[in-house]
């Protein structure tokens, strides 16, 4: 029976960087991961949006870990020339209402420590992006765009480079905690099945995390770590490219918990709209034609040039989240297990927005808990 190092239960974007930061040339270290390639589920269905820690509470991890992700995404990027763009956002308030929520909005925003974010008129608003339509704005500087798959793929890239096995089509079953480790069960693609140890385990799986919680002896319920299906649809603006703005234009976030339909332009030259989230009982990546008129309705009133014949059905995806309907932002988990009883149990719950942005520190502050192991 083969014994490994480090085991990594995921390879989208979060356990790719955890595999990149963990691997060297001493370690045996091995990712599995389901599907046939790399960030088939949360991974590649996003926003693409390099976020800039301005929603979330004080002293979260969620909030310090994106902040750190920032700077970190951006250096990684323009060193190995990752396509990227540092776009800036603007978080418009198109009523009197939604402008007096803004100040308590930046100072969020500046208790997470976000870089540069200031309150601007409508008319600094319109030399930025005139056809973008708001009484007042949060300007959010260090925002941006990258492309998740070549993110993904450079992060693959390191973590083979510096000695580490990737394997595809491989199913987690079980997982027994033995003496000096775990014994994990699986089912390769072919349906053969087999087992092998390792000495550390580490769970990023995205929408099965608390189900793999769970393999390990963890009841999803009581620990808090079951995942809720919540499922975000796209659409894509068709028409107009000479009126998109060239920020990412957001609303001020008409619930608390999310940040509303807002822009999101692609290093193509394109732009989405989205995502407009709900929660759901399976998993069904088609987009309803009949969301169109809410899609309109929410992004005419700060995108007047927009009509309802310019937007068509794009994409959707499902967030990793803990949050449950009516409950507000919810921190990520990120811990070693040892108060469970599971030793060198390394657990990844809830890791959604803003996870592609907060991957690089996420793979920083994991490799620092198996350093001190």
């Amino acid at each position: 029976m083969e014994k490994v190092d480090i085991t990594i239960i995921g390879a989208g974007v979060v356990g790719l960087a955890i595999a990149a930061n963990v691997s060297n040339k001493s370690r045996n270290v091995f990712v599995v991961e389901r599907h046939e390639s790399f960030g088939q589920e949360t991974s590649s269905r996003n926003s693409e949006v390099i976020h800039a820690s301005i929603y979330y509470p004080r002293n979260s991890l969620k909030g310090k870990l994106c902040l750190e992700g920032n700077e970190l995404l951006y250096d990684i990027c323009k060193k190995y020339k990752i396509p990227h763009r540092n776009t800036g956002k603007l978080i418009v308030a198109c009523s009197e209402e939604e402008e007096s929520q803004l100040p308590e909005l930046l100072n969020t925003a500046m208790n997470n420590g976000a870089k540069g974010v200031r309150i601007i008129t409508k008319e600094e608003v319109q030399k930025l992006e005139p056809n973008v339509e708001a009484r007042a704005a949060i300007l959010c500087p260090s925002s941006g765009i990258v492309d998740s798959h070549n993110l993904m793929r450079h992060y693959e890239a390191v973590a083979i480079e510096n000695g580490a096995n990737i394997v595809y089509g491989i199913e987690v079953l079980s997982i027994d905690k033995v003496p000096d480790g775990y014994l994990l069960g699986y089912k390769d693609r072919r349906g053969d099945k087999g087992k092998f140890h390792t000495r550390i385990l580490i769970n990023c799986a995205g929408l099965e995390s608390g189900k793999i919680s769970e393999l390990a002896g963890i009841n999803q319920d009581d620990a808090g770590y079951r995942i809720q299906l919540c499922k975000g649809i796209y659409f894509r603006v068709t028409h107009g490219l000479e009126k998109f703005p060239k920020m990412l234009i957001y609303p001020v976030p008409p619930v608390h918990g999310h940040v509303g339909i807002h822009t999101t332009p692609d290093l193509g030259g394109g732009m989405r709209l989205g995502p407009h989230f709900f929660w759901t009982d399976r998993i069904d990546y088609s987009v309803d034609l009949s969301f169109r008129e809410y899609f309109y309705e929410s992004a005419n009133r700060f995108l007047p040039f927009l009509s309802i014949e310019d937007i068509q059905p794009d994409i959707a995806g499902y967030y990793p989240t803990r949050q449950k309907p009516g409950e507000g932002l919810i921190d990520y988990i990120i811990k070693h297990e040892s108060d469970r009883g599971l030793d060198n149990f390394i657990n990844l719950v809830g890791i959604e927005s803003p996870g592609l942005t907060a991957s690089p520190a996420i793979g920083k502050y994991v490799k620092e808990l198996i350093d001190n192991l």
